[in-house]
């Protein structure tokens, strides 16, 4: 193992954002790996002409392709970084990261991430800030599930201060359809969380200081149990107004309805659905 600092970086037609993603590294980052899933644009030919090693893997899911690529460079780098093709590092992170690198005492860091959305950094409606493990010792960690997929680390974490920042320029035509997925798969995550009925409430969960944790706990123990349909408007009204959303101005209020209400009434329609059809067939 020579290399310090893996930065992997999944693709999957990427090319408005390949360039900015491996620019912001590059000079920076010891090694950038692309983990591509069989892209059809010109992602491959891009990363590649910057210097960027690529590799291949057919696309299931976010925690299958987190956990290969963390499998793939466990012999390769001391510390890996997760960045997303749409994400780029300020200055002042990779200034800081930098600075504690070489602490040996510690095996993963979280940071904060700003979302820039439709060209406006959204700070209120409790979204910012949000803290992601992203820079870790790939030997100490692995994907702990399908949906919401988070990486873990057996060791010790700490925070960093300055932000990394998620600014998708595909458009909310794209922000749309890949929530349409996404609540597919959340509603399935629901089915299945109501199926088990073996709600058992663990004030542990709740009282880390974590916060990917608690807002586990809070999903487990109280989100999935809130009246269907009814739930994403209350809180939608809770980010809104008591989180002080519309301090976000008009993008502000297009974002907090589409993730806080939108996507999250899909999500309960989806199950309804899937509910019923899978009623009708067991009738049948």
């Amino acid at each position: 193992m020579n290399i310090r600092l893996t930065v992997v970086i999944l693709t999957k037609n990427e090319s408005i954002h390949i360039q900015r993603a491996i620019n912001n590294v590059k000079g920076w980052a010891d090694h950038i790996m692309i983990l591509d899933s069989y892209s059809d644009d010109n992602t491959v030919q891009l990363a590649e002409e910057l210097g960027a090693q690529i590799i291949f893997r057919k696309f299931d899911n976010y925690k299958n392709q987190r956990q290969y690529a963390i499998d793939y460079c466990k012999n390769l780098t001391e510390w890996m970084f997760f960045l997303d093709a749409d994400e780029y590092l300020l200055e002042a992170l990779k200034g800081e990261i930098k600075a504690i690198i070489g602490n040996k005492s510690v095996d993963g860091y979280y940071m904060p991430r700003r979302l820039i959305f439709m060209g406006k950094w959204i700070k209120y409606g409790g979204y910012y800030p949000t803290y992601f493990l992203r820079l870790f010792r790939p030997k100490l960690a692995s994907v702990d599930r399908e949906i919401n997929e988070h990486v873990r680390v057996q060791g010790v974490v700490k925070m960093l201060k300055h932000d990394l920042v998620d600014e998708n320029l595909k458009g909310t035509h794209f922000w749309i359809e890949k929530h349409n997925q996404y609540a597919t798969r959340e509603a399935q995550s629901l089915i299945i969380a109501k199926a088990t009925k073996n709600r058992k409430i663990r004030m542990k969960g709740l009282m880390t200081t974590v916060q990917s944790e608690r807002k586990k706990w809070i999903r487990d123990n109280v989100w999935n149990y809130l009246p269907l349909l009814l739930k994403p408007f209350v809180y939608f009204m809770y980010r809104y107004f008591l989180r002080l959303g519309f301090l976000d101005g008009r993008e502000g209020l297009v974002f907090h309805f589409l993730q806080g209400c939108w996507f999250q009434f899909l999500i309960d329609v989806k199950y309804l659905e899937k509910i019923k059809t899978n009623k009708v067939v067991t009738e049948a």
